[in-house]
């Protein structure tokens, strides 16, 4: 496809430079060329991965722009905080085409912390595998970063992970404050924890605020995921999983 030529030539260094030399505005344009390509190839088969959190909630409103008809699902869990709850009532109550998966699998109440990889396994990973297949996805859209923290610097704007899984990261190039300034500007609706001083948002046993300067250090701490991921970027997607 027509964007995976625009990753083809872009090695870390050359993502680094435009992180820092793109403005605001054409960031933005990038980000909607490179969704409006991906939609143009894959059409249906294009699924916005929104996780409820302000990366996400931007990607969605950027792939909205381009076509009303894209869809999307969300993984919940059963620990997220009631905030985050209310606002993915709200947000599948204003756009049905956004799909809730979840995994009822019983497990220890502590495995989130004797365990947090296989938790993050079970409650995250396998839901969004049975997304991905129930969906019927090509291409799927995230809002991942790497100007984030550690675990994020090595992706790219197209990756082909899993062989016939295209992975799309629009606004990988954003800053923070740009996510921000896009979400401002366009009034979207974000999840009301970022105004208790949330930076990155998770399940409620494994999200903190903190005053580190790496965005995710919230995120799992007092763990050996500490700052981590959950895996949906890590893990292979494209496996059975008990469909």
């Amino acid at each position: 496809m027509t964007t995976t030529l625009i990753s083809e030539t872009l090695d870390s260094e050359d993502l680094k430079t435009l992180v820092e030399t793109l403005n605001f505005a054409e960031k933005v344009e990038r980000s909607l060329a490179l969704i409006s390509q991906a939609y143009e190839e894959y059409g249906n088969r294009l699924v916005v991965a929104d996780s409820l959190g302000k990366d996400s909630v931007a990607v969605w409103h950027l792939a909205k722009r381009v076509s009303p008809d894209i869809r999307g699902f969300i993984v919940t869990t059963r620990f997220k905080p009631a905030e985050t709850v209310q606002f993915m009532k709200e947000e599948v109550a204003r756009y049905p085409e956004l799909q809730v998966f979840r995994s009822d699998e019983p497990i220890p109440d502590d495995l989130y912390r004797t365990a947090p990889d296989q938790c993050c396994d079970i409650l995250k990973v396998e839901p969004t595998r049975r997304a991905i297949f129930e969906m019927n996805v090509a291409c799927w859209v995230t809002g991942l970063r790497c100007t984030e923290g550690r675990t994020r610097v090595d992706f790219r704007e197209v990756e082909e992970r899993d062989k016939g899984l295209i992975k799309l990261n629009p606004i990988l190039l954003w800053h923070e404050r740009e996510v921000w300034q896009y979400l401002a500007l366009h009034g979207v609706n974000v999840n009301p924890l970022y105004k208790k001083g949330y930076r990155s948002l998770g399940c409620a046993p494994c999200t903190r605020i903190t005053s580190d300067q790496n965005e995710r250090a919230g995120r799992w701490l007092g763990t050996s995921k500490c700052g981590g991921e959950c895996g949906i970027h890590t893990r292979p997607l494209k496996v059975s999983a008990n469909l």
